[in-house]
C-alpha cells in the first residue's frame, strides 16, 4: 500500500462515528474500488462492516484479506476479527479452528488467547475456556504474589481442559 491510501485510511479512521459506520464505510468502498486486491485494504473494508454490524459481509473481506497474503500484526488481528465474526454468526467449529492455526502462527498472543477462549466457552466448552485463561495468566502475567502459583495455575488448567475431553 502506497503512503497516500495509507494516510486516507488513518484520516478516515480517525473520523469514524462507531455508532454510525454508515460514513466510514461509504468513504472506504472507493479506495476498495481503487485496490481490490491489497489485504490491508481489504482488512479495514471488512473490519467497518464488522463493527456496522454486518457481520457476514465483513467476514468475506476478512477470508479475502488473508488470502491475499495480509502479514504481521495486522494478520494477527484479522484472525482474531474472523474468528470472533464466526463465533457470532453461530459458526462454532470454524471459529475454534480458526484459533487454533492463529495461535500456532502467533503463540504468544494473549488477544487471540482470550478471544479463543469466548470461543470455547460459547461452544460449551466451559472448563477448557478457563483453562486456556488460566494458562494465560500463568504465561503472561507476571505478579510477585502470583508467579509462587504458576505451577498449580497451570495444573488447575490442564485439570479443568481434561474435563471437556470426549476421551
Amino acid at each position: 500500500m502506497d503512503d497516500k491510501t495509507e494516510a486516507e485510511l488513518e484520516r478516515i479512521f480517525a473520523a469514524r462515528d462507531r455508532d454510525n459506520m454508515g460514513p466510514t464505510i461509504a468513504a472506504l468502498l472507493p479506495i476498495y474500488d481503487e485496490h481490490p486486491h491489497d489485504p490491508q485494504v481489504l482488512y479495514e473494508v471488512g473490519g467497518a462492516y464488522d463493527t456496522a454490524g454486518d457481520e457476514a459481509t465483513a467476514l468475506g473481506f476478512y477470508e479475502r484479506a488473508m488470502a491475499e497474503g495480509l502479514e504481521g500484526d495486522v494478520r494477527r488481528r484479522c484472525y482474531l476479527q474472523q474468528g470472533s465474526t464466526l463465533r457470532n454468526l453461530g459458526r462454532l467449529d470454524e471459529s475454534i479452528e480458526l484459533f487454533a492455526r492463529a495461535r500456532a502462527e502467533f503463540p504468544d498472543s494473549v488477544s487471540l488467547g482470550a478471544f479463543e477462549a469466548l470461543t470455547l466457552h460459547a461452544a460449551g466448552r466451559a472448563n477448557t475456556a478457563l483453562g486456556s485463561l488460566l494458562t494465560l495468566l500463568a504465561e503472561h502475567v507476571h505478579a510477585e504474589e502470583l508467579d509462587r502459583y504458576q505451577a498449580a495455575l497451570r495444573g488447575n488448567a490442564e485439570y479443568l481442559v481434561s474435563l471437556d475431553d470426549p476421551r
